[in-house]
């Protein structure tokens, strides 16, 4: 069952599950979702590394939750719309990333690539990991995955805001 627009934005915990609304639309909700990450991620990324790691695990514990509520809600495990996973894995993408507009973009694609490929142990964990913290973890663990490579590019690929 997808829910209403209306549902979506008037219910707290839908409202935060689907993105603020980005996991509404109907091509690529999983993408959309990770585009409405950008800005929030723009806004974490002036913390100190502390900081911005205890947001992201809180992040994810409340994903848990509200995750798992709204899948509750909708009688749908890991409805297509439920997006705020692909917030917490994009910033796990992005931790102590490299400044500039280009490794915003590299995270984004790395994270989507292993987001949609899921390569093992994502789809064991897609598959076989039930409830609100199996929709956050097969995005935790594509984050780090995404996370992994854009740090080790990072050692050969000159991209820099300049």
């Amino acid at each position: 069952m997808t829910p209403s627009i209306r549902t979506v934005l008037t219910n707290p915990i839908h409202f935060v599950a689907f993105g603020f609304g980005s996991g509404l639309t109907p091509f690529a909700p999983g993408t959309a979702g990770t585009i409405a990450a950008i800005p929030l991620y723009l806004l974490l990324e002036q913390l100190s590394l502390p900081f911005y790691l205890v947001v992201v695990v809180l992040a994810f514990l409340f994903g848990i939750w509200v995750c798992g509520r709204a899948g509750d809600d909708l009688g749908v495990h890991d409805h297509g719309g439920i997006v705020w996973d692909e917030f917490v894995g994009f910033w796990v993408t992005m931790v102590a990333a490299p400044a500039g507009w280009q490794w915003v973009a590299a995270g984004f694609l790395l994270f989507r690539l292993f987001d949609i490929w899921k390569p093992w142990p994502i789809s064991w964990a897609d598959q076989k990991v039930s409830g609100g913290f199996g929709v956050m973890l097969d995005d935790l663990i594509a984050g780090g995955y995404a996370l992994a490579v854009l740090q080790f590019s990072s050692l050969f690929v000159p991209l820099s805001g300049q």
